[in-house]
């Protein structure tokens, strides 16, 4: 059966870091309608000053932030020792789990294209031990299905397998619906399932969604992504609905008010971070 639109969320523009101009899509007022989907930030510029300021040091607990750089680069840099630098079509995956410091640069490219994620972690798993693994286009599968191409950023489709989610799982795909097409994608009906036309409008399951939108799904087990006269790339993510209390405060995501405070009071202490060795 093929699901339908739920709630359809307009990003908005913005400013984050130290003035990195960007579209804001999903927030803490989005938390229940998208569960266990976070935060969604979109960059698509040809102008490097909206965008080469950058992300200074800064804390994350609670969740993992993923990025995928459809264009451009991003270099990633934190408190377990990792430096590493990702480019046209790769994801970084960082856990942050019990608490890690990091950095975000991102330096001028003809255009930068992408989105930064940020998946909740359930509660048991709050405060696993940090890691982060970069995901290359070496390992980043191009498969061809009617209508378009799905790349395969991380998860399973049909009979292939990407890169696997050590805590949610999640399936993540890249797809490139060409013009007059429509793709026709499976997922779990027990799955929490969103969208995001990251460059076009595309008609998900028969409701029309403008450039930078995100919608949730509900119900079924098929998403149909149309596109007009134009080709559209839509990202698709599926995982597990947590259903627990979220108390968020900045870059920090836990169950209760308790443990932000602790989260904080922790950083103002000198404590917060309890594992400082690269993992992966």
């Amino acid at each position: 059966m093929e699901r339908h639109v739920k709630k359809i969320i307009k990003g908005f523009k913005a400013i984050d870091g130290a003035g990195v101009h960007l579209v804001r899509v999903l927030s803490n007022e989005t938390v229940k309608e998208f569960d266990p989907f976070l935060m969604l930030d979109s960059f698509d510029s040809t102008n490097p000053d909206d965008y080469t300021a950058g992300f200074p040091l800064h804390p994350h607990r609670g969740i993992e932030t993923i990025t995928y750089v459809r264009l451009g680069m991003m270099h990633h840099r934190d408190s377990m020792g990792f430096e590493d630098t990702v480019s046209d079509g790769e994801l970084q995956w960082m856990c942050a789990g019990s608490g890690v410091l990091h950095e975000e640069t991102i330096p001028a490219a003809k255009r930068m294209l992408g989105v930064q994620l940020w998946l909740n972690l359930p509660r048991a798993q709050k405060m696993a031990t940090p890691h982060y693994h970069a995901v290359s286009r070496d390992n980043i599968q191009n498969i061809p299905v009617e209508g378009g191409t799905i790349r395969l950023l991380a998860g399973d489709f049909a009979d292939h397998k990407g890169y696997q989610a050590s805590h949610l799982p999640l399936d993540y795909y890249d797809v490139g619906v060409n013009s007059n097409s429509t793709v026709k994608i499976p997922v779990g009906s027990e799955r929490a399932v969103m969208v995001f036309t990251l460059v076009g409008d595309a008609s998900i399951c028969g409701t029309h969604l403008k450039e930078k939108s995100a919608a949730s799904l509900v119900d079924g087990d098929m998403v149909n992504i149309s596109a007009g006269f134009q080709p559209a790339q839509v990202l698709l993510m599926s995982s597990k609905a947590l259903n627990e209390p979220v108390a968020w405060g900045g870059p920090i995501v836990m169950n209760t008010e308790e443990e932000l405070d602790r989260a904080f009071d922790e950083l103002s202490k000198g404590t917060f971070l309890k594992e400082q060795t690269i993992d992966d």
